[in-house]
Parts: C-alpha cells; sequence; structure tokens
C-alpha cells in the first residue's frame, strides 16, 4: 500500500528562494529532493547564503544536476573549501527521475528549483518544480491579475 504524501514540505529554515520562478513558468508539479552537499557548503547554508536566482535542473545519465546554483565560499573555510557555482547532484528516487525525465523530453518542460530550505531534522532539501514557460501575453494577465487583486483588497479594506 502507497505512503500517504504530506500536503506541504516541512520547511522550518528557508535559505534561498527563487520568487521569479512563479512569474516566468506555470508550475505543474512539487517533488522535494535532497542534495549532495560538502561540508563547507552546508555550513555557508547554514549562515543563509546562496542564491538559486539563475539555477535550474537537468537529468543527465539518469541522475537530476542542479546546475548554476551559488553557493558561497564558507568564510572561516580553509583550503577545501568549495566551488561556488558547482553542478550538484540531487537525489531522486529512481521513479521520480523517470517521471520527470519523460515530462522534460515530451512534453517539453523545465525542472526549476523553488527554494532550498533545511527540514525539520536539519537536512538541507530542494523544492524541485515541473514547470511549463510562460509567454508574454501571460506574464501580463498574471501582473493584470495581481494588480486587481491588490486593488481589490484596498477597496475591500477602504469600504469597512
Amino acid at each position: 500500500m502507497a505512503r500517504p504524501t504530506p500536503a506541504a514540505f516541512d520547511k522550518k529554515k528557508v535559505v534561498a528562494e527563487n520568487r521569479r520562478a512563479r512569474f516566468d513558468y506555470f508550475i505543474e508539479d512539487t517533488t522535494e529532493a535532497g542534495i549532495a552537499l560538502t561540508g563547507t557548503e552546508v555550513k555557508s547554508l547554514r549562515f543563509g547564503e546562496g542564491s538559486i536566482a539563475e539555477a535550474y535542473a537537468e537529468v543527465k545519465n539518469g541522475e537530476v544536476w542542479l546546475i548554476n546554483s551559488n553557493v558561497p565560499e564558507f568564510s572561516h573555510g580553509n583550503r577545501f573549501n568549495h566551488v561556488p557555482k558547482r553542478p550538484r547532484k540531487l537525489l531522486l528516487h529512481e521513479r521520480e527521475i523517470a517521471r520527470f525525465t519523460g515530462a522534460v523530453e515530451r512534453k517539453g518542460m523545465t525542472l526549476v528549483p523553488l527554494s532550498i530550505y533545511f527540514n525539520g531534522r536539519g537536512r538541507a532539501k530542494v523544492e524541485l518544480a515541473l514547470a511549463k514557460g510562460k509567454n508574454v501575453a501571460d506574464k501580463r494577465a498574471t501582473i493584470k491579475e495581481r494588480d486587481w487583486k491588490r486593488d481589490q483588497a484596498r477597496i475591500m479594506r477602504d469600504h469597512k
């Protein structure tokens, strides 16, 4: 019998967030993935440093890699410090990797990291989304809807 999945991920400390991704893409499905890090990368993330603004994920040889994410060098690190923009392996089950591979190859979707966080057990995790890119008209519609909701809230607040 399949184990029920939790409704939301257990995010205790969000380190980096890609807020632009929700504007640039239609988010279809999200998955929590582990991330293979070195010691100084974990320390740097615990200090709240790191960026995934330009990052994306890709499937290579049956493995998922996080590309172009920036984890700056640890300030108290020694000569064994890490490379800030190295590709990092994401830890997923084979079935999830197969699902991502199929969606990317057949449907033309993209794997976008939404956030890096530490869960309740202190493990670094990546919230990975299967997304489809928006065109300019879709982005304009999103802006229009967001502005209308803001105006609607302002009208309701002033009406009281």
